[in-house]
């Protein structure tokens, strides 16, 4: 059966791979073309916080995080994702010193790079000298906590992520509750998405993140992961930051630093539901399951062909 992308129905290719009906499946982010038909983009992650979940600031220094980043790049990433605050609950940070984190990276990753770079923040003020920067997209955590952001991702043309959290901004929100998980994160998506519309968004910039972990437990959080193809059905890009979470070490019972592969198939089991964009810390390994899990969906072609190919059998290299 072949792939429906008006219908995104379920097909009969492989373990039930999920084509998601997309509104605008190819989008120009900057310089570069993302065709999500046939596509999934791997987004690197990189922090300059003192208190990273991951690193722990191992890329707080300036120039460590812009070498962080052009590494991704080297190593496969199609897009980097900077931040300067965390997401989980702590002091505010004043919006001049966030800028100062990010900004300066920013600039330096896009004079040397057309690398996709969004920048992980929910104040207006921030956004608006990350835009001028050269990043091309507003990565919002919060679902749109500040309407400004909005405006000021539709008045500069970039694009704009929007994700399920509960929470006010870097405030506690314990042991979250929900009836059915994946339909009010599904309703949730689809209201902002409209919101961030009639804010004057083009549709053809939204992307919409699920939230895995953000103000939810590892229950929810299999569950959207298992049934991610609800919130692709949406329409909009799917961004799935599952890389080294809480969900997936307390299912495993593993630390941070031995979360990699659950994150590789949290990931995979991701794109096979309709996730178009992952969000992922070791990059060169996600790269090569992102594109390993293209090639065995018709997506892309090997770099080369020798096993059997010939009258006689070659030997492996």
């Amino acid at each position: 059966m072949s792939l429906n992308s008006t219908t995104g129905r379920r097909t009969a290719f492989g373990a039930g791979h999920f084509d998601p009906p997309l509104l605008h499946p190819v989008h120009r982010i900057g310089n570069r073309v993302l065709d999500f038909r046939r596509q999934v983009a791997l987004m690197a992650i990189v922090n300059r916080t003192p208190d990273s979940f991951y690193d722990a600031g191992r890329t707080f220094g300036q120039q460590a995080a812009i070498d962080a980043a052009l590494q991704a790049v080297h190593d496969g990433a199609d897009w980097v994702d900077i931040g300067g605050v965390p997401f989980a609950p702590g002091p505010a940070l004043d919006t001049a010193e966030e800028a100062a984190r990010i900004v300066p990276v920013i600039r330096a990753v896009r004079e040397a790079s057309d690398v996709v770079i969004s920048a992980d923040t929910f104040h207006p003020a921030v956004a608006e000298q990350a835009i001028k920067a050269g990043a091309t997209v507003i990565n919002d955590t919060t679902g749109l906590h500040d309407p400004q952001l909005a405006r000021v991702a539709a008045q500069s043309g970039v694009h704009l992520v929007i994700t399920h959290s509960l929470a006010a901004p870097r405030t506690v929100y314990p042991r979250p509750q929900y009836t059915d998980v994946v339909a009010e994160v599904a309703e949730f998506l689809h209201s902002r998405a409209g919101y961030a519309q009639d804010l004057g968004v083009a549709p053809e910039k939204i992307i919409i993140d699920p939230g895995h972990d953000l103000n939810k437990n590892t229950l929810h959080s299999l569950e959207l992961t298992r049934r991610l193809a609800e919130i692709a059905r949406i329409g909009f890009p799917v961004l799935a930051a599952v890389s080294n979470k809480d969900f997936i070490g307390e299912t495993l019972d593993e630390p941070k630093s031995e979360r990699v592969e659950g994150s590789l198939a949290a990931a995979v089991a991701s794109i096979f539901n309709g996730a178009r964009i992952l969000r992922m810390h070791n990059v060169q390994a996600a790269s090569r399951a992102i594109r390993m899990t293209e090639a065995v969906l018709g997506w892309r072609e090997p770099v080369r062909l020798r096993h059997n190919m010939g009258d006689v059998n070659e030997p492996a290299p």
